[in-house]
């Protein structure tokens, strides 16, 4: 035991909360994380979650993890290898290990470190440190459970309730290694558990345990750590997922534009926080609808987009090859409709809480004559909002289905994000408000005036034209002026200032 511990300044550093799927690992990380955000540190995270369906307790498989890289300035990325590992169980240790750098300090459970528990995680000793070649002065060995067992004894809860406060006290210890005032936690957990006030105080009670305890045995580290804040620009900042920043984006280009926005969606992970997240601002004009499948959820959209909103319908890779017919009717109508593909294992079902970048190919030519379509990708959390701010201009703006990609990985990772107002956001101005002989050239509105007749195939005069060169004309020209100039190209956009400032490029065709 260290008698007076250093103090240490570091600019950065990485820590990844492990356990098994009910351990809390994604709310103490969350908690830790916001905390963080809120004295002023750049963080990002990043939640793992098992592709098994509910995996037995203690497997392998059904480690769930939270890594989250706390810097004193801007972070763009959740990190590599992490600097403290927390394992609160024998299988975390074994799998989450290969994660940490190899001074990283560690954290474990001793009580969930026992014989069946070293068996189920496959290790072959009961010496399981040396066998992972860990050096045991790095690791912080705390028996968790019986600690937050006997902190919770008169309180009235039952077992099952008590064990699953394990992951207040690895919070409380984090918070001490890395000099966080409990003050910040406690508001949270009261604000979270608002109608459970008894929950929050246990849970507090815990937290504060887990602290007093690396403070009273300075826990067998070298010494503690503290990340200052660098000045930032002045403004005001939350930590925000790539999801509901995707559904933020959505509800700013609807009110830029002056339209209602609807989206059309089949629940599917990673992409269901989307629609979630919509549903809870219908006060903003938002009209959502959880449709019964993948290609109902696009045509609901399309019809919107006739109906004069700005439409969207969100899935990943799977849904996107479902949904393929029903966006090249949109092509082929000219309806601006932003679809949301945010990327998961595959192919076919894959592994729905995995992150893979696989489905450019699919986005940019997976329709059936050869329709063309822009394709634009986010590169954060944060930039999910401006990625689709950008696709609805582009939409709404020359009138075509446009194809955001994301992925696990950004979806559902954070960041903090200074907030912009709306008139740091471009205009969006779709033909309708032009003159009305230009209006009158786009089948946008379904109301007097403002429609036309697009046919699916091209004619001649008042005869249809059947062939093969006339057909192709038609597809290569859907998108142009009738004066023949080009409708098409949309120039990349770029950002200034902030911390994503630079091009952002897209995959975008071009006519003309």
């Amino acid at each position: 035991m260290a008698e007076k511990l250093e103090v240490k300044e570091l600019d950065h550093v990485v820590v990844r909360f492990s356990g098994d799927s009910g351990d809390g690992m994604q709310l103490a990380g969350n908690i830790f994380s916001t905390v963080s955000a809120t004295v002023g540190n750049g963080i990002s995270t990043f939640p793992d979650y098992p592709a098994d369906i509910r995996a037995p307790q203690g497997s392998l498989t059904g480690v769930s993890g939270f890594q989250v890289h706390i810097g004193a300035g801007q972070v763009y990325t959740p990190g590599d290898m992490c600097d403290v590992l927390v394992a609160m169980n024998a299988a975390a240790l074994k799998t989450q290990y290969k994660f940490a750098k190899p001074q990283a300090t560690v954290i474990i459970d001793t009580d969930s470190f026992g014989a069946k528990d070293l068996e189920k995680a496959q290790f072959a000793t009961e010496d399981y440190l040396g066998e992972m070649g860990i050096d045991p002065d790095r690791v912080v060995a705390c028996p968790i459970t019986t600690m937050v067992k006997e902190c919770l004894s008169g309180s009235g809860m039952d077992n099952k309730s008590i064990l699953k406060c394990r992951n207040m006290f690895a919070l409380g210890l984090v918070c001490w290694l890395f000099n966080r005032e409990l003050d910040l936690v406690s508001g949270f957990l009261r604000d979270k558990f608002a109608k459970k006030p008894q929950i929050a105080e246990n849970n507090i009670k815990v937290v504060r345990a887990g602290y007093d305890y690396g403070h009273n045995v300075h826990a067998s580290v070298p010494a503690t750590y503290r990340i200052e804040s660098k000045e930032k620009v002045k403004g005001r900042y939350m930590d925000i997922t790539g999801n509901k920043a995707t559904a933020y984006g959505l509800i700013a280009a609807a009110e830029k534009a002056g339209m209602k926005l609807f989206l059309g969606s089949y629940p599917i992970t990673p992409a269901t926080d989307i629609l979630h997240e919509l549903s809870k601002h219908k006060s903003c004009g938002v009209i959502t609808v959880q449709c019964e499948d993948e290609i109902s959820g696009c045509a609901t959209a399309i019809g919107a987009s006739f109906a004069g909103a700005l439409a969207a319908t969100s899935t990943s890779g799977p849904g996107i090859c479902l949904k393929s017919e029903a966006i090249n009717l949109a092509v082929i109508d000219e309806l601006p409709l932003v679809v949301i593909d945010v990327q998961r294992g595959g192919p076919s079902t894959g592994l729905p809480t995995k992150s893979e970048q696989t489905d450019l190919l699919q986005a940019l030519y997976g329709r059936n004559g050869e329709s063309p379509m822009p394709v634009i990708a986010a590169t954060s959390p944060v930039d999910c909002f401006y990625s689709v701010y950008t696709a609805a201009k582009i939409a709404l703006e020359h009138l075509t289905p446009v194809i955001l990609l994301t992925d696990a990985f950004v979806a559902n990772g954070s960041a903090a994000w200074k907030l912009p107002t709306m008139d740091e956001l471009p205009d969006i101005t779709p033909p309708s408000r032009h003159s009305r002989a230009e209006r009158q050239l786009y089948a946008i509105r379904a109301r007097p005036g403002d429609t036309r007749e697009i046919l699916g195939r091209a004619r001649t005069g008042r005869l249809y034209a059947y062939h093969r060169r006339t057909g192709k004309r038609r597809t290569h020209g859907c998108h142009q002026y009738r004066s023949g100039k080009s409708r098409c190209h949309v120039q990349a956009e770029s950002r200034e200032s902030g911390p994503y400032s630079g091009a952002r490029s897209s995959s975008v065709w071009r006519q003309g």
